[in-house]
């Protein structure tokens, strides 16, 4: 008996030493590339509240419209709605998970009667309570649990990802309206010069200054001009009718700024490190499902493992034996149950491998998912840092075009030697470079908000 009680407390402990990799928490893989291991240093340093990534967005987007917007958006929007029931639902699982741990409790009153041979009807009944509870020895239920609780993280950080779209696709098509009405006000107001311009060339033919081919040409000119006007009018129903469904209410004609301003913090003229992309929501969902899939594989781990058992059972009964006792008395039992898997026909094997290889393809997934962040705001830093450059040569080129314009039709205007077409040319290459710049204040405003995007932002 000693013998065997030996043998079994050896091996015991040695399923319990072979099981310690199945208590461990995650951790990203430090040594698995230099991308993750670079992240995971990041993880470690302490973050800085007044940089980009925790800014909330209405420090970035300051117009007021806008953030009325922004606001109407985040109350109406049905996907943010849902992605919050998700977390709800994840939290939901996970306060399920910690109950495993507890006891189970089942009551099941019954009670018949019986009678032989016309004897009077004999009456038996039982009013049993039965208790059972698994020791987690293994961690089935630890690791269950702390599966439940990445879920759910992951879940959290996918209501940030909506919330963060949400936030900068109201801010783009918000932009894109202000360009857009930029350009309208402006090709109008060149129209007019334009139809005042033709007005004056008629004036110059009937004095003999000029001919019809100029008069004909600024006439083509003018036209030329007013057919942009229903284009961009078209443009600015289309992105109305967007913004619309943005806010999730009906079509309307919303009112957009004349300002073409917004701030960007200085710091980020210079680079953003790698611990900015720990805040971005779709890079840390991966690291949680990653974290699922460790958790799923040590679940996996576990089946191979005895389950411990204890459950007990007692109440009131008049059945006690073969013995119809009435009244009734209480009763009680006690046991316990070890289960150890011996031949599960392969079953264990096939679900310990597919939870291997889910893991292996859940790092994949952020491994990239850092890599492609990482693009994301090299991509969008770049592209505001080269927008403002080129913001600087179109403000001179409209500034001496502005001036060519002035001088080339004072020139013609005098029967000096310019010709019409030299005054054409200017006023056409001052229109370009005027829309070139309000095009230009879109894009940097469009890199902004990449930016924005790129680290998470949209708290």
């Amino acid at each position: 008996m000693k013998k065997i009680l030996r043998f079994g407390v050896v091996a015991v402990l040695a399923l319990a030493f072979s099981s310690c990799h199945i208590y461990k928490k995650f951790e990203l893989p430090k040594d698995a590339s230099p991308i993750v291991e670079n992240y995971a240093n990041a993880l470690d340093m302490v973050p800085d509240s007044t940089t980009l990534p925790y800014l909330g967005w209405r420090d970035i987007f300051t117009d007021p419209i806008l953030q009325e917007y922004i606001r109407r958006a985040i109350d109406n929007n049905k996907d943010l709605e849902n992605a919050r029931l998700n977390v709800d639902i994840a939290n939901a699982q996970l306060k399920g998970a910690k109950l495993s741990y507890l006891p189970s409790l089942s009551i099941n009153p019954n009670g018949a009667g019986a009678s032989y041979a016309g004897s009077r009807i004999s009456w038996t009944y039982s009013i049993p309570a039965a208790v059972s509870w698994e020791i987690d020895v293994f961690a089935k239920i630890l690791n269950k649990k702390r599966g439940a609780k990445a879920y759910k993280e992951e879940m959290q950080d996918y209501e940030q990802a909506v919330h963060s779209q949400i936030v900068c696709g109201v801010a783009n098509v918000y932009y894109s309206l202000v360009m857009l009405h930029q350009q309208l006000e402006l090709t109008t107001r060149t129209s007019e010069i334009w139809e005042e311009q033709v007005e004056s060339m008629e004036l110059l033919k009937q004095a003999g200054r000029t001919n019809e081919a100029a008069v004909v040409q600024s006439r083509a000119n003018y036209y030329s001009i007013k057919s942009t006007i229903p284009v961009l009018e078209n443009s600015i129903n289309q992105l109305q009718n967007t913004l619309s469904l943005l806010l999730n209410e009906y079509p309307n004609d919303w009112e957009v700024t004349n300002e073409l301003s917004f701030n960007i913090p200085k710091e980020l003229l210079t680079g953003i490190p790698i611990s900015y992309l720990a805040t971005r929501p779709d890079v840390r969902a991966t690291e949680r499902a990653l974290a699922y899939a460790y958790y799923n594989t040590n679940s996996a781990r576990t089946n191979f493992y005895p389950s411990l058992v204890i459950s007990a059972q007692g109440g009131f009964t008049n059945l006690l034996g073969s013995i119809i006792k009435n009244p009734g008395d209480w009763f009680i039992q006690l046991a316990g149950s070890i289960v150890a898997p011996i031949f599960m026909r392969g079953a264990n094997i096939a679900a310990l491998e597919v939870a291997k290889a889910q893991q292996k393809q859940a790092f994949n997934n952020f491994e990239y998912a850092v890599l492609a962040a990482s693009a994301d705001v090299s991509d969008a830093l770049v592209a505001y840092n080269k927008m403002s450059e080129q913001y600087k040569y179109l403000q001179l080129q409209v500034e001496q075009l502005e001036k060519s314009v002035e001088y080339t039709n004072e020139l013609f205007m005098y029967n000096q030697s310019t010709t019409y077409l030299e005054v054409l040319t200017a006023r056409s290459s001052l229109l370009s470079a005027q829309l070139s710049a309000i095009s230009n204040w879109h894009e940097r405003a469009s890199s902004l908000i990449s930016l924005y995007q790129a680290v998470g932002g949209g708290r």
